[in-house]
């Protein structure tokens, strides 16, 4: 059994930065593909960006060239760095992970975290 934990959310201004990390207990995080999500009230979950093992890493749309998802080997901890943050990131956000399949659909991935708040004021 594997259980993922998000930290690093908060609340902060529009244009701020913020860097959620996930790390897992009963595997290391270097044999998984890495997903994050997000969810706003209201609203479905959505894609925010992968990363498989290897380095190859895949973004939403609304998020590229402002977050970057990384991995520390040393610290078996998958990063999202989130930068020039808008209120409309504000959502809960989760890491999710899978040992052998990655991409933008929840259904890829069979183990989720309880998911860290990220709140963006304007």
């Amino acid at each position: 059994q594997v259980q993922l934990v998000e930290s690093g959310g908060g609340l902060v201004q529009a244009g701020d930065s913020l860097r959620l990390s996930c790390t897992a207990s009963g595997r290391t995080l270097s044999s998984f593909r890495v997903g994050w999500f997000r969810q706003a009230p209201g609203k479905e979950r959505e894609f925010v960006a992968a990363s498989r093992t290897g380095g190859s890493t895949t973004y939403a749309d609304s998020v590229k060239d402002r977050f970057t998802v990384s991995r520390d080997s040393a610290k078996d901890t998958v990063y999202l760095q989130m930068n020039s943050l808008k209120p409309e990131d504000t959502a809960k956000y989760y890491c999710a992970a899978n040992p052998s399949s990655w991409g933008p659909l929840a259904g890829q991935y069979n183990y989720w975290g309880q998911g860290t708040q990220v709140t963006v004021s304007s």
